[in-house]
């Protein structure tokens, strides 16, 4: 394996000493779908002696993220002024290991920028497995560490920038990753890695004393190549390419107290329809849920979508009470109401079907308003709104003494007794009792007790009038 690839896997010391960071591709190999639910994060600096060989993670050991504030602060407090956050859409251990030439294909790694920073950096950490929760709060806790906004910039607007190396700077770089088909994972990956070069080169060549962290919003499924997934070939049958984000939180005493999840949220009104998932979930800065709040017996979410296409201030609000019942014995949540607002129009629904025990979380696989899909959502009076959303799982209560990034246990809207379920069992009921008639009658069946001898006389059968 080549000494830049190792470099980029394990990691390099202040000293130059490579760090105790072996497990990466031991991980992948073993731990597939583990590690597919976490996100590594780079860290490298022109600094040197900003971490130590004995701060790498143990094996197998998922980062939190008070774990992680511990990995940042000496980066923080004792490194360059000028942060770099490259922030990548997905991403995962899989490519690096996929795309990163790691069986000897060196011509093939589409990471050659990155190796050889990590390479010449004075110092450098590789976390392999992150909470993706912390690191998805990692350019907030940067922007109110470095104590100023985060600068979006781009290879050339980064050419305008006159930086100073006593000034705090925290400077941020989107790049993009994808899976549609119209473009490749590694063509992206490589892409991206262009975009790193670019954004560095320059600080290189000024002499700019730096920190940079490489991350990604969300974990990244990555799909193999043919000629390596041929020797999977039964197991990639069954593997599906899945978008993962962790749930909306909103919170108001510092731990979360509201949680919201959904795959696919679409407002619509008369023909006219926008998906806002991605504003919801993945959105930086993150979507405003000002006028949330959450209180003993109430909890009140709202979005606030500033620019979705065609609406102006779009908001959605849900609002949830909770009730101690005395047959139960128990306290249940149940939401009052769904609101949509824009455009200066508003609809409200009664959304009562949509309950559970106050310390679970409520899990549909449709909430809309169109009959389709049940129609849980009834509105109170005619509208040309419509709002869809799928796998829709939310908890506004109970969250209290956990770690609040976790759903309680569910609550499922779909019953026991599912209409497939009661097809089946009617028709097995019905296969039964046609069986148990037949078997009745063919028990029932009676033969003669007498029969005709030839040898003897006839039987004669007297006929009387």
């Amino acid at each position: 394996m080549a000494e830049v690839l190792q470099l980029l896997l394990f990691g390099r010391g202040c000293c130059g000493r490579v760090l105790l960071l072996p497990f990466l591709l031991t991980l992948w190999m073993t731990h597939l779908g583990y590690c597919s639910d976490h996100i590594p994060v780079l860290m490298w600096s022109t600094e040197g002696s900003l971490w130590n060989p004995q701060d790498a993670p143990n094996e197998g050991e998922v980062v939190s993220g008070s774990k992680l504030i511990s990995y940042l602060n000496p980066a923080v407090t004792s490194g360059p002024k000028v942060i770099l956050l490259f922030l990548q859409e997905k991403m995962s251990i899989d490519d690096f290991t996929l795309y990163g030439g790691v069986y000897g294909n060196k011509q093939d790694s589409v990471f050659s920028n990155l190796e050889s920073a990590m390479e010449s950096a004075a110092s450098s950490l590789v976390l392999p497995a992150v909470d993706w929760y912390a690191s998805n709060s990692l350019s907030a806790y940067l922007q109110e560490k470095v104590g100023t906004s985060p600068l979006y910039v781009d290879p050339v607007s980064l050419h305008e920038l006159k930086l100073n190396e006593s000034i705090p700077s925290l400077l941020v770089v989107r790049l993009p990753y994808t899976s549609s088909g119209i473009l490749e994972p590694k063509d992206v990956l490589r892409s991206n890695d262009d975009i790193i070069g670019r954004v560095l080169n320059p600080l290189k060549s000024e002499g700019m004393p730096y920190t940079a962290l490489l991350t990604a919003l969300t974990p990244s499924r990555v799909v193999r190549d043919v000629a390596f997934a041929i020797q999977n070939t039964g197991r990639q049958l069954l593997q599906t390419s899945t978008t993962t984000y962790p749930p909306l939180a909103y919170n108001q005493t510092g731990k979360p107290c509201i949680l919201f999840w959904a795959s696919r949220i679409v407002v619509g009104f008369g023909n006219q329809h926008v998906e806002v998932t991605n504003e919801t979930f993945q959105q930086n800065p993150p979507l405003s849920l000002s006028g949330s709040s959450c209180e003993s017996n109430v909890s009140r979410l709202v979005l606030n979508y500033k620019a979705a296409k065609g609406f102006d201030n779009l908001k959605l609000t849900f609002v949830m009470s909770k009730s101690k019942y005395a047959v139960s014995n128990r306290e249940w949540f149940t939401m009052e109401r769904v609101e949509i607002s824009a455009n200066q129009t508003n609809a409200t629904f009664n959304a009562s079907d949509i309950y559970a025990p106050a310390t679970y979380s409520f899990h549909c696989q449709y909430v809309s308003n169109l009959p389709r899909y049940s129609s849980m959502l009834v509105p109170h009076f005619s509208t040309n709104w419509e709002l869809t959303i799928t796998d829709f799982q939310i908890q506004g209560f109970g969250l209290n003494g956990t770690n609040g990034t976790n759903f309680a246990y569910a609550s499922d809207c779909t019953g026991f007794f599912t209409p497939g379920i009661w097809m089946g069992l009617v028709t097995t009921l019905l296969f039964v009792f046609i069986l148990t008639y037949g078997l009745h009658m063919i028990m029932n069946l009676k033969t003669m007790d007498r029969f005709d001898d030839p040898k003897g006389p006839t039987i004669s059968v007297p006929q009387t009038e």
